[in-house]
Formats: C-alpha cells, sequence, structure tokens
C-alpha cells in the first residue's frame, strides 16, 4: 500500500511539470491546407505560409493568395508592401508584392542551407539572409533590391533572427551565436551554445535559442551577449519554432505537445499546448498564436494568447 502511496505521488509530481497546474486548456481554430504549408510570417490579420512550390496568404477562413515559386524555403520576412522568400532551388532571394501577389524581384544572394532550414530576417533598414554555407550573410537594400554588403560569420550560420539593436546568427555546426552590429557589419560577439543550435528569437529582453540536440532554450543577454539561463523542455527540440512577445516566449515542438509557453525571467514553464503533430511552425499576435503542422496538412489559430499559461 505504502508503495502504491509513493507511486501515486511521484505520478502526479510528474504530471505537474508536464502540465503546469491551473493552465488554461486551449482549442484551436484548425484549417487544411494542402500540400506541405510550413514557415509563416504575420501580415496583420493575415498570414503567409510556405507550401511546395508556392507561397500563399490565408486569412483565418480562407486561402487569400498564391504565389508560385520553385522551392521556398525557410522563414520570411515582411518590409512594407512586400514579402522576402528564400528559394532553396534557385539560391535566391525573393521579392513579393504583397498587394498584387506576384514576384517583383529575384536577388542573386545564394542560399546558405538548401535544405531550407534558415531564416530570412529584416531591421535596420535592411533586409539579411544566410548566403553562402561556408560563413557569409547578405545585406539586402530594399529600395534598390541589391546587395550592399557581405558579412563573414562562422561556418553554417545561417538560422538569424533581428532585435534588440543587433543580427543575431547561429552556427548548428559550430554550436555558436554571432552579434552583428548593422552599423559596421561586423561581428562583435561570439559565445558558444549547445548541441544542434538552430531557430532563434531577439525579444522579450532577451535573445532564445533552441539548442535542439540538448532539449533546452537558452536564454542570451544582448548587451553580453552572454548565455544567462537555461530551460529544458524535452529530450530534444528539433525542427520546431520559436517566437516571443506578450510577455512570454512561444516554443513550437515537435515531441511532447505542440509548442511550450516559457516565462522569460523565471524560465518556468507555464503551458504545454495541444497534442504531438509532428514538425511545423509557429508565429505570435497579440490576438492569436498561429501554428502549421505539416505533416497533418494544417494552419491553426489559437486565440486570446494572454490567457495561454495563465492561472484559471
Amino acid at each position: 500500500m505504502l508503495h502504491s502511496v509513493r507511486m501515486m505521488i511521484a505520478a502526479a509530481v510528474m504530471a505537474c511539470a508536464i502540465a503546469p497546474v491551473g493552465a488554461r486548456a486551449q482549442q484551436a481554430h484548425v484549417i487544411t491546407v494542402p500540400g506541405f504549408a510550413d514557415f509563416l510570417t504575420v501580415d496583420g490579420r493575415t498570414v503567409w505560409a510556405t507550401n511546395k512550390g508556392r507561397v500563399e496568404r490565408w486569412s483565418r477562413t480562407r486561402k487569400l493568395a498564391a504565389v508560385p515559386l520553385a522551392h521556398p524555403c525557410g522563414a520570411m520576412a515582411l518590409t512594407k508592401g512586400a514579402l522576402w522568400v528564400a528559394d532553396c532551388s534557385t539560391g535566391t532571394l525573393n521579392r513579393i508584392d504583397t498587394r498584387k501577389a506576384r514576384i517583383v524581384a529575384t536577388i542573386a544572394t545564394g542560399i546558405a542551407n538548401p535544405m531550407g532550414e534558415l531564416n530570412v530576417v529584416e531591421g535596420a533598414g535592411s533586409v539579411w539572409v544566410g548566403s553562402d554555407a561556408k560563413g557569409a550573410i547578405a545585406r539586402v537594400d530594399p529600395a534598390t533590391n541589391k546587395v550592399i554588403a557581405t558579412i563573414p560569420v562562422n561556418p553554417g550560420a545561417f538560422y538569424m533572427a533581428f532585435g534588440l539593436g543587433y543580427v543575431w546568427a547561429v552556427s548548428g555546426t559550430q554550436q555558436t551565436i554571432q552579434r552583428i552590429d548593422p552599423a559596421t557589419n561586423t561581428v562583435t560577439k561570439t559565445t558558444p551554445l549547445g548541441r544542434e543550435p538552430g531557430f532563434l528569437v531577439a525579444g522579450e529582453g532577451a535573445v532564445w535559442v533552441q539548442e535542439q540536440g540538448d532539449g533546452t532554450l537558452a536564454r542570451i543577454d544582448p548587451a553580453s551577449g552572454d548565455v544567462t539561463g537555461r530551460v529544458k523542455v524535452g529530450d530534444n527540440l528539433k525542427y520546431g519554432d520559436i517566437d516571443a512577445g506578450g510577455g512570454k516566449v512561444w516554443l513550437r515542438t515537435t515531441d511532447d505537445q505542440e509548442f511550450a509557453v516559457i516565462d522569460p525571467a523565471s524560465l518556468a514553464i507555464l503551458a504545454r499546448v495541444g497534442k504531438v503533430v509532428g514538425s511545423g511552425a509557429l508565429r505570435y499576435t497579440p490576438a492569436g498564436v498561429w501554428t502549421t503542422a505539416h505533416d497533418h496538412h494544417t494552419l491553426s489559430w489559437w486565440p486570446a494568447p494572454a490567457t495561454i499559461g495563465t492561472p484559471r
């Protein structure tokens, strides 16, 4: 009997670790998207998604537009009236007019990871993309659609984010994050990371990096460039996505749940939301969170993110 009680207590403790007590249950509005909907970029009340052979714009109820592209890949960037998309087939950065839903410029930047796991980012009046696996980032001027600088970085640095005044580039092979000053186009800090670091975001006062091989989320101080904390989320964090906003960090996972919600100050896991649906993307907005699950051919809208991870 005592053994049974101990087992019940242990199970209860484990349950609390997996799903925080009092977390609100969340229900998503799920849209079926044929093909392979993956990376997302928010455009007002709508969202752009990469798909097989095209980029699509969706509302919460229907598809609004589609733009053919040989192999759209990686996370996209949005500037005024323009969506910037990498094409892993042609090694180009493509500018899409968001109003007319058509390609208006193709820039031969090179693409550092033709397998498709990468970020195009916007900041400091430019668009940035990893352009060479040997270690280079191209800086593109949206006014001219031309490469205006090439920044040497560590080999394999094609996971990127812009925020808190800098460009941030992660190399999975070198296990580093590098801070790039857009005023000088130079690396000003290189910080070692855990195993197989990948997608990252700059927001909520820090830079957040998935250490995919370790199953941890690392917090980087933007001023020092140093790691200031880690939280273990699962056995691994491979092939997911990440965003920040509303006082939380939003972590799309492949295993254990659809996404996890992290407190940026305490690093506590506030909520584990949704069932396991494999790999996909995530983007936060104050009105709701968008996720994709490409193996299930779905785009989901999770409303009221302020309530996710809060007590009942």
